[in-house]
């Protein structure tokens, strides 16, 4: 019982809860809802978000966010199709958009880390900064004519499941293992609690905040090289609003803007809600511009719940 009593107190558990009573409100509401295309298209749909939400989980649990996610997976997208556009193989041409993401990320880190300027300020000037660059490389025109070798980065199949679906799956049993397992990721806990304690004893906190920067780079830009890979071309606005949308579904799963708390699953979980929302506005006739204004409805409100779940414990300490 008290196993039982635990699980249902976890983030993770309210949120699956939700999505699935939607799911079966929507099975009711829509006889498309449960198809097996729509399922395939709602899972492939949040398998970008769902890839980098797993690195902007383990970020924000030590206490960072990244609003230059979005433009990087823009950036790398577009600088892979221009390579292989000009003859460079496609596997060096997918390892140089790896290492443009891990270093802009790189990037970041160092400056909020090293320099101490503010996360947000440093990644809305990468978010403009990428997106600039990305319509000067272009001259704001999309990329075509990739080939076959590098469309089947994004459109292969396995067991009739495309391949962004099962490199979400993958990391998101990955992300979660380390992050609740590994000693070495598990700093971030302790970062994103209490900094100056976790310095104290040991825990070198502005390497590790580099290091989950790079990470969050990294995975942005596989995901951009997937986008272009699945789209068989570069678009100038692939990513567009995608940092919110990442942000919202992490906030959702239990991380808090203040660090120290969170999961990969519960990301996971958040990023699925958010989708079925979408969906489920979609199947149900909803105007598509109402979509936007509910990403923005559910970031307040999963701000508000984190706020409120701040002002519980601050009151259970004080008694």
């Amino acid at each position: 019982m008290e196993v039982i009593k635990r699980i249902t107190k976890m983030r993770e558990f309210m949120i699956f809860s939700i999505v699935f009573v939607i799911f079966i409100v929507m099975s009711f509401a829509s006889p498309y809802f449960l198809s097996t295309g729509n399922i395939l298209a709602l899972m492939l749909g949040l398998s970008l978000e769902t890839i980098i939400a797993v690195a902007m989980a383990n970020l924000m649990v030590s206490g960072g966010f990244d609003m230059s996610v979005g433009s990087v997976v823009g950036f790398v997208g577009a600088v892979v199709a221009l390579t292989i556009r000009a003859g460079v193989p496609v596997v060096l041409a997918v390892l140089i958009g790896l290492i443009i993401g891990g270093a802009i990320g790189c990037f970041n880190g160092f400056i909020i880390s090293k320099i101490g300027i503010n996360p947000f300020v440093t990644t809305l000037a990468s978010l403009s900064l990428f997106r600039g660059l990305t319509l000067i490389l272009t001259k704001g025109q999309n990329i075509t004519g990739l080939g076959r070798t590098f469309k089947a980065i994004g459109q292969s199949k396995l067991l009739g499941i495309q391949a962004p679906i099962w490199y979400a799956i993958i990391l998101v049993i990955i992300g979660d293992i380390l992050l609740r397992k590994s000693r070495f990721f598990r700093q971030n806990y302790y970062i994103g609690g209490n900094e100056k304690a976790a310095i104290l004893s040991g825990i070198k906190a502005s390497k590790m905040k580099i290091l989950n920067y790079s990470l969050t780079g990294l995975l942005a830009g596989f995901a951009g090289i997937v986008m272009a890979s699945r789209l068989g071309a570069a678009s100038v606005t692939a990513g567009t609003g995608l940092e919110l949308r990442v942000i919202t579904a992490v906030i959702i799963g239990g991380a808090s803007l203040s660090g120290g708390e969170g999961t990969v699953v519960g990301a996971f979980f958040g990023a699925v809600l958010m989708a079925l929302i979408t969906n489920a506005l979609t199947l149900l006739g909803v105007d598509v511009y109402w979509q936007t204004f509910v990403i923005g409805a559910t970031l307040l409100i999963a701000v508000l719940i984190d706020q409120a779940g701040k002002v519980r414990k601050e009151r259970k300490k004080d008694k």
